[in-house]
């Protein structure tokens, strides 16, 4: 999978979910919020169904980390 984004998905009465998941499938989800019904994102561990009634937030990274001088 290339071009992956860390994303960090937040629900109501629930811990929240970190994935790695590529651009066009977290694109896919931010377009889908605000429905109802369930939401199959790809990840780069498989498949992850989200009911989009619960889903509060969605944060990105899209930066690449770095370390050291740079």
């Amino acid at each position: 999978m290339a071009d992956l984004v860390d994303a960090t998905i937040g629900f109501q009465a629930s811990m929240p979910l970190a994935v790695r998941t590529p651009k066009k499938a977290l694109d896919g989800l931010l377009q889908a919020l605000g429905g109802e019904g369930w939401h199959d994102l790809e990840t780069h561990e498989g498949r992850v169904r989200l009911n989009l009634q619960f889903v509060t937030y969605v944060r990105s990274e899209q930066e690449e980390h770095r370390v050291g001088f740079g």
